[in-house]
């Protein structure tokens, strides 16, 4: 009789703990994709840059975030993964309340700084969790589903936040999404069940070793050894770094797109881009899992890298269609579609890095991979296109009948974006309605659409990462035990 057999646990139970991971993620991503959301209410309460308001959803969430990742994935590997993920949530639901008490930018940044710590604690205990609760055949699939966590979150936030900010307040709209995950993390503690480790394997796992500092250390460097030297595993974390740069970093100002480009307010731009994007978004994560699944039980895993490659690269030219509309309702009718292609990767490569590693090592795995795509898509893809919009809008605003975007990209160092935001605080002129004001709103409108169509085009980089993980995966599922 093989472990699998032995220790599977019962279908209402993988259901239960499935669905309350999805719970979980979907807080993650409420919690973290909040400032996108009511980034513009923000920004002009604050009169911030649009540099500070990407480091407000990039850096200052993400280093904490990176950084305490993978010790917090080594203990996952010993400790209880249950408990771990129910402090995780306690703590950043608490610290994105805190959020909305913050009476200064240094404030506001302090505390996303504490909600980077308890995301920390979040994806790779589950993904191991996930992964002792579901056979090889079906972890694509599984964690596709645990995935939806991604667009519902980033729905709700749009939605709930635009809805909150409009009506209320940023600050309200911080503490009334925050504040749920502190009972979804008693839920998780009491209903939950830590599973036998490495219960859905064919043999089962030996003991685990003692504890010791030096060779946890090492431990991890073994695991991240074998993730940038084997062919597929390295390409997949590229591709899902580079495709993360460009939906975090394009991502982060969709929201303030639309209001400055169509005068939407925050309710209307939330409800638009919150539920269509979302469920487009929510299309392609569960189809990744499924398609790429279903092709491969017929022997062809290359299609583990095919699926997000194919579906990255048709996703570009109908994001240029978005943001080159004339009206928002035809922008809203072309962002049906992108979603559903690009979303295609998280199954496959979480499904294709959870296989290739033994059950000892896969929140270690999950924690490798996170650090170096949100140390690099979520830490430096917002700021730097924020950065970007500055420099562009600098620009625009110099020369208002230079509308191209090479010229501006060639004078973007020489561009003195301090002279732009003392003329255009918070993106708008001191008199609104003013000459002045109109030529701040139209410089920042052009910088924001050629900002986030650049940024998005990282993406077709990371298809062809994809494409050369699938010629890896020609010869089957990469194995590192």
């Amino acid at each position: 009789m093989t472990s699998a057999t032995m220790h599977s646990p019962a279908d209402s139970q993988r259901r239960l703990v499935l669905w309350l991971l999805v719970a979980a993620y979907t807080l993650n991503f409420v919690d973290r994709t909040i400032v996108a959301a009511i980034g513009q209410a923000i920004k002009d309460d604050l009169k911030i840059t649009d540099t500070q308001l990407g480091l407000l959803g990039g850096l200052y969430f993400a280093l904490l975030y990176t950084i305490l990742g993978i010790p917090l994935a080594r203990l996952a590997e010993r400790a209880s993964r249950v408990k771990i993920i129910s402090a995780a949530i306690f703590i950043w639901s608490g610290f994105t309340a805190l959020c909305g008490m913050a009476s200064s930018y240094a404030m506001l940044a302090a505390c996303r700084f504490g909600v980077g710590v308890g995301e920390a604690g979040l994806s790779p205990p589950a993904h191991s969790l996930i992964s002792d609760y579901y056979e090889p055949k079906k972890r694509a699939s599984a964690l596709s589903i645990y995935s939806l966590g991604v667009p519902i979150g980033v729905m709700i936030g749009a939605v709930g936040g635009g809805w909150l900010a409009q009506n209320y307040s940023w600050r309200v709209a911080f503490i009334v999404l925050g504040l749920p995950g502190v009972l979804l993390a008693l839920v998780i503690k009491f209903l939950v069940r830590e599973p036998v480790r490495g219960a859905m394997e064919a043999e089962p796992s030996g003991p685990l070793k003692p504890y010791v500092l030096r060779e946890d250390v090492l431990e991890t460097g073994r695991v991240a050894r074998a993730m940038f030297r084997n062919w597929t595993l390295f390409n997949m974390m590229m591709g899902i770094t580079l495709i993360s740069f460009a939906g975090y970093g394009g991502g982060a100002f969709v929201q303030p797109y639309w209001s400055r480009t169509f005068g939407l307010d925050y309710a209307q731009v939330g409800l638009i881009t919150g539920l269509i994007g979302g469920a487009s978004q929510g299309a392609g994560v569960l189809l990744g899992g499924l398609v790429s699944d279903r092709l491969a039980r017929r022997g062809a895993t290359i299609w583990y890298g095919l699926v997000p490659a194919i579906g990255i690269a048709l996703s570009y030219p109908l994001i240029v269609a978005i943001y080159t509309a004339d009206s928002w309702q035809a922008a809203a009718a072309w962002m049906l579609f992108p979603g559903a292609l690009s979303y295609t990767y998280m199954g496959p490569t979480y499904g294709v890095v959870q296989n290739a590693f033994p059950p000892e090592r896969r929140a270690t795995a999950t924690a490798v991979l996170f650090f170096v795509l949100n140390l690099i898509a979520l830490g430096f893809g917002p700021p730097l296109t924020g950065w970007l919009i500055d420099h562009l809008g600098a620009f625009h605003h110099a020369y208002p009948a230079v509308e191209g975007v090479l010229p501006a990209l060639v004078h973007l160092f020489s561009i003195d974006a301090g002279a732009f935001q003392a003329a255009c605080p918070g993106g708008a002129g001191p008199i609104a309605g003013s000459a002045a004001d109109r030529a701040c709103r139209a410089a920042v409108e052009l910088a924001t659409r050629q900002g986030v169509l650049i940024a998005y085009a990282v993406g077709l980089w990371a298809a062809l990462h994809y494409l050369l993980a699938a010629l890896g995966l020609r010869r089957g599922m990469p194995r590192t035990d």
